[in-house]
């Protein structure tokens, strides 16, 4: 007569020998890459201060220079945002002379109005 062999299995596992899911471990991955993604989102936002760019009602412009030297001017007024690119072409045309601006020795601008006498 033949004994039967018993064979131990424990309760919190697979049974030995049972073959394991290879692709059981991306989902964790897919999960956690989410949280970074999330996370840096979030970052992203608080170190730029994009929040009041999201608020409807608010009022801002952001000066942006590109890689080339582009300037762009951006301003947002309540739902509108509007993007203008800064040149240095010569536009002419009809206007009333406003001033004279003066460029001092240490690079600071300085604008004088028409009419008005210099400071004393």
């Amino acid at each position: 007569m033949t004994f039967a062999q018993r064979r131990r299995h424990a309760h919190h596992g697979p049974p030995p020998g049972a073959d394991e899911d290879p692709l059981a471990g991306i989902a964790n991955l897919f999960d956690v890459s989410v949280a970074f993604i999330v996370a840096l989102l979030i970052a992203l936002f608080a170190l730029f201060s994009a929040g009041s760019m999201l608020d409807r009602n608010s009022t801002m412009t952001i000066v942006k220079q590109g890689a080339n030297g582009e300037m762009e001017v951006i301003t947002k007024k309540g739902p509108e945002i509007k993007v203008q690119k800064v040149t240095d072409k010569t536009l002419s045309g009809q206007g009333t002379r406003l001033g004279v601006a003066y460029q001092l020795p240490d690079g600071q601008v300085v604008y004088v109005p028409e009419g008005e006498a210099p400071p004393k």
